[in-house]
């Protein structure tokens, strides 16, 4: 069989936890010749808390991880890693995953879940592979009730709670209110001078006109009427209001409107 690897590490605590880098492609390198194996690549992804999934392309943004989705169409029978965590950590990118794998009709093997097959359709192994799932799944919500309550706090206060910035401001690291980021400012104050000056234009158009006079998204790309409408819609927040899970509270941030 003509293997792939695919190892991951998305904290330090994994690391300590045996989860090291080191660790894992050892394991999939004594385990493909035990098994008489050909392994061919191991692709790496280091620093990355879970995943990222692009909604309308239906795709998950990690540079290793679609690194090897490209290699598999190179003859290859299987994705080997230590365990399924490595390839997904919900439920959403494991749909994903499974897709892509079957297009190539590639199988994953897990070391630490030897029966499983995302072909396999044996009850047991879907007990058993679900149940780690879901305490998986269960260890990720009780990490993220934590950071959640002290984002709230941040957020009753009116400071930064964390996650990107957003358009015409930027975050600094221990910062408790984000800065205004002058250049997109420029880009804000303009949008809603076209919108107030041309009420009846369209989303669309202000994106051209926009677009036309220069300005650029966070990527450096053109604007489009999804990115106008989201700028639009948090008017309160450039007006001084923050935001979050429900909380509205005066900002500690700079208003650009």
């Amino acid at each position: 069989m003509n293997i792939i690897g695919y190892i991951r590490v998305s904290t330090s605590g994994q690391a300590k936890d045996g989860y090291s880098l080191a660790y894992q492609q050892d394991e999939i390198r004594s385990y493909c010749q035990e098994q008489g194996w050909n392994l061919q690549d191991i692709f790496t992804d280091e620093g990355i808390s879970g995943a990222k999934v692009d909604e309308d392309a239906l795709e998950v943004d990690r540079i290793g991880f679609q690194s090897m989705l490209a290699a598999l169409a190179t003859r290859t029978d299987a994705v080997v890693v230590l365990n399924t965590s490595r390839l997904w950590r919900s439920d959403i990118v494991k749909v994903l995953v499974h897709r892509e794998f079957k297009k190539y009709g590639v199988d994953v093997k897990s070391i630490e879940q030897p029966t499983y097959s995302i072909h396999k359709k044996d009850p047991s192994d879907f007990l058993i592979n679900g149940l780690m799932e879901l305490l998986d799944q269960y260890q990720r919500l009780e990490i993220a009730l934590k950071l959640g309550r002290g984002r709230n706090k941040k957020a009753q206060e009116g400071g930064y709670a964390g996650g990107r910035a957003a358009f015409g401001y930027k975050a600094r690291k221990g910062q408790k209110a984000i800065e205004v980021n002058d250049k997109q400012a420029q880009a804000v104050r303009r949008l809603f001078d076209i919108r107030e000056q041309n009420p009846n234009w369209s989303l669309s158009e202000i994106a051209f006109h926009l677009n036309q006079e220069g300005f650029t998204t966070q990527q450096g790309k053109q604007f489009t009427k999804v990115q106008v409408k989201r700028i639009l819609d948090r008017r309160e927040f450039y007006e001084g209001q923050y935001q979050y899970g429900g909380i509205t509270a005066t900002g500690l941030h700079q208003a650009i409107l």
